[in-house]
C-alpha cells in the first residue's frame, strides 16, 4: 500500500492540514501503514501535484496560514481504482520467527526475554484496540458505512494481535518445557 492510497483514505473522512493529518495518523490508519511527518507533508505534496487533492490555503490568527488538504474528483477515482485492485496474500516476515527457528544456536534465556517482550507489546497494542473499540464502538451491530468499515479494521487488528500474543505464548511454554 503507497502511503498515498492511506492518506486518500483519511482525507475522505475528514479533510485536514498535514498536521492534522500527521496527528489523526499516528491514531489511527498509523497502527496499520507508519510514516513520518515528513512523509506526509512530502506525499501531500505530490498527491496536490498529481491533482489527487486540493489545498486550499486558511489564514490564522497569529499562526501562519496552513492549508487544508481535500479529496479531489481525481482522488476519489484513483482510490476506487486502487480499492478495487488485487492485492497479494502478506506472507508471515517476521524476524522473531526466524530467530526462534536458530534457537539451538543462541543464547536460549534470551531468545525466551524477547519472545516474552514480544508477547507483552502485542499484549498492550491489543489492550489499546480493545480500548478504541469500547470507546468508539459501543455497539457495533447497529454500524454500516464509513463506521462499520472503521469498526471492522479495528476488528482485524485486534484478531493480529490476538494471534500473535497467543503464538508467543505458545512459543514461551514450549521453550520453558
Amino acid at each position: 500500500m503507497a502511503l498515498e492510497h492511506a492518506l486518500l483514505v483519511s482525507l475522505t473522512e475528514r479533510s485536514g492540514s498535514g498536521y492534522e493529518l500527521a496527528r489523526r495518523f499516528d491514531k489511527s490508519i498509523g497502527f496499520f501503514q507508519s510514516a513520518t511527518h515528513q512523509q506526509i507533508y512530502r506525499v501531500l505534496k505530490r498527491m496536490d501535484e498529481s491533482g489527487w487533492v486540493n489545498a486550499e490555503v486558511v489564514a490564522q490568527d497569529g499562526r501562519p496560514d496552513k492549508k487544508v488538504y481535500r479529496v479531489s474528483d481525481a482522488g476519489r477515482s484513483e482510490l476506487g481504482r486502487w480499492i478495487a485492485e488485487p492485492s497479494a496474500p502478506i506472507p508471515m516476515r517476521n524476524e522473531l520467527a526466524v530467530k526462534i527457528r536458530a534457537a539451538q544456536h543462541g543464547d536460549l534465556a534470551a531468545l525466551i526475554a524477547e519472545v516474552a517482550r514480544h508477547r507483552d507489546g502485542h499484549a498492550a497494542r491489543l489492550e489499546v484496540y480493545r480500548m478504541i473499540e469500547q470507546r468508539d464502538f459501543p455497539t457495533p451491530d447497529q454500524l454500516s458505512g464509513p463506521a462499520l468499515h472503521q469498526y471492522l479494521v479495528l476488528r482485524g487488528g485486534i484478531r493480529v494481535e490476538e494471534g500473535f500474543a497467543d503464538w508467543c505464548q505458545e512459543v514461551l511454554d514450549a521453550l520453558s518445557q
